[in-house]
């Protein structure tokens, strides 16, 4: 992996983190997910209009199958993402969804696009993995036994996080080969997914426009923070894809874990620091051992 490449996905992980933690504390459902896109829509239009007037026209059907898909699976990945944290907490949620997405992007990689990856790099998809997991579970797991609803929460936040996960890995081998092999710009890929997103999202805020209004009044700033910073950090992961084997940039952009553990957690406090920050630990060695393969 380049150092170019490295370096983006370690601005990514940082951004991630940050917007994961707002959309954690917003609370929001499938209607705060449709605000996101729209104020995204908005926000980026300039940004979108600038490249799409050259690119667009060339696009053709492969292309804009591949947004639809993208958009498709961002908005499953997205409220199942924002379900989670309303039914259990983000260090147990986001460190599974983003422990099982890469493990199943690098798989997938390596046996349907035939990446290869050496020994160094084994090792540290296996690092990312075990930290973000130690993250997820460690002495709370423990304690849960013995404490049926803590139990059930868990629960509820490992199977949340894993769903999320296998979203995760979907739209990263979609997205990764639209921008490594049908060379899409990797803006586009996820400003126009957002059009897509709108459409499907919008009948749930039709359906009942005066809680959708009382939500939007509450939410906005929210809404307003994650579309600003959310497309910044996976653009970023979309370029170092460019550049780097997806098998590669999916485990590494669980940086963003090391930035959750220890900020998230003191933010929202949720307990077992020690484990997160050994788990943040496992996580950091991880990539590096994959910058390093």
């Amino acid at each position: 992996m380049s150092t170019t490449a490295f370096l983006l996905i370690i601005l990514a992980g940082l951004i991630h983190a940050g917007w994961n933690i707002v959309a954690k504390k917003a609370g929001g459902d499938s209607r705060f997910a449709f605000f996101t896109a729209v104020i995204m829509m908005v926000l980026w239009a300039p940004l979108g209009w600038w490249l799409g007037r050259d690119e667009l026209p060339r696009w053709g059907t492969t292309e804009w199958v591949f947004v639809a898909i993208s958009g498709v699976l961002h908005v499953v990945y997205y409220v199942t993402l924002l379900r989670g944290y309303r039914r259990a907490d983000l260090t147990v949620v986001y460190p599974v969804a983003r422990g099982s997405g890469p493990l199943l992007s690098s798989l997938a990689a390596i046996v349907l696009l035939g990446e290869q990856i050496s020994a160094l790099g084994a090792l540290g998809i296996a690092g990312v993995v075990g930290g973000v997991f130690l993250i997820a579970g460690g002495p709370g797991l423990v304690r849960a036994a013995h404490d049926p609803a803590a139990r059930a929460r868990i629960h509820k936040g490992l199977y949340y996080g894993a769903l999320t996960g296998v979203f995760i890995a979907s739209y990263t081998l979609v997205d990764g080969y639209a921008v490594k092999v049908l060379l899409m710009s990797p803006i586009l890929v996820d400003y126009m997914g957002n059009f897509f997103r709108v459409a499907l999202l919008a009948p749930v805020v039709l359906r009942d426009r005066t809680t959708a209004w009382r939500l939007w009044t509450t939410q906005w700033p929210a809404a307003l923070a994650v579309a600003a910073i959310s497309p910044v950090a996976y653009v970023l992961v979309l370029y170092a894809m460019r550049d780097a084997p997806i098998s590669h940039v999916a485990p590494a952009r669980e940086v963003s874990m090391l930035f959750a553990a220890l900020i998230g957690g003191h933010l929202l406090g949720e307990g077992d620091r020690i484990a997160r920050v050994c788990g943040a630990i496992c996580i950091a060695a991880g990539v590096t051992a994959l910058g390093l393969g």
